[in-house]
């Protein structure tokens, strides 16, 4: 074997190593602000992931100081980087009157408890859709279009609920929202979770 064919295979091997590397194949974050958005929030009732039985958002929220609804596809890669930070945040306030649940958007039932695993989500997790076709359908996708998200999918998307603030009967549940149109940034939520709990 020639020296110079050598030394051709050795740059396509390490040409081919850079193509593929872990670095170039990353999805980008897609961290988002939180912002305050104006907007009809309407009660929903959707079946729970794990058994089927339904939740009422209203009756969830009640008695609680703050509810994170966080709409997610179960295999997004932006969700994939942000659920570790949900977790984190629930296991960390839950104890303060904070509270998680999670809404599962164009995934199937079964991805979205492969996604969760054998121990489950730490929080509760509902199910509004469980395929593409209702991308453009969903209440998530008419919220989208209400607070001016233009993503494809729109997963995640975040609405912080201060139950103490929300409507105690009626289709709509608040007229204002806090909204993240992305992955949360952690030190902003965290700072905004705090806060709302009255946590120094």
């Amino acid at each position: 074997m020639s020296k110079n064919f050598v030394s051709i295979l050795l740059l396509c091997a390490i040409a081919l190593s850079i193509f593929v590397s872990p670095a170039s194949a990353q999805h980008a974050h897609e961290y988002a602000p939180l912002e305050e958005k104006t907007f009809a929030y309407k009660d929903w009732t959707f079946p729970r992931l794990t058994d089927s039985t339904t939740i009422n958002l209203r009756q969830f929220a009640a008695g609680k100081k703050l509810v994170l609804v966080v709409y997610y596809a179960p295999w997004c890669p932006n969700w994939q980087y942000e659920a570790p930070v949900v977790a984190k945040l629930y296991n960390k306030y839950k104890s303060k009157g904070f509270d998680v649940i999670a809404v599962n958007e164009y995934g199937t039932v079964a991805d979205a408890q492969k996604f969760f695993g054998t121990a489950g989500a730490p929080y509760t997790v509902v199910v509004e859709s469980i395929g593409g076709n209702a991308r453009d359908t969903s209440t998530h996708a008419g919220y989208r279009k209400l607070t001016g998200d233009t993503r494809k999918w729109g997963s995640p998307y975040n609405i912080f609920l201060e139950p103490a603030r929300l409507a105690p009967s009626g289709e709509v549940l608040t007229e204002s929202a806090w909204v993240v149109q992305g992955e949360l940034i952690e030190k902003d939520a965290e700072n905004f979770i705090r806060a709302r709990l009255g946590l120094k």
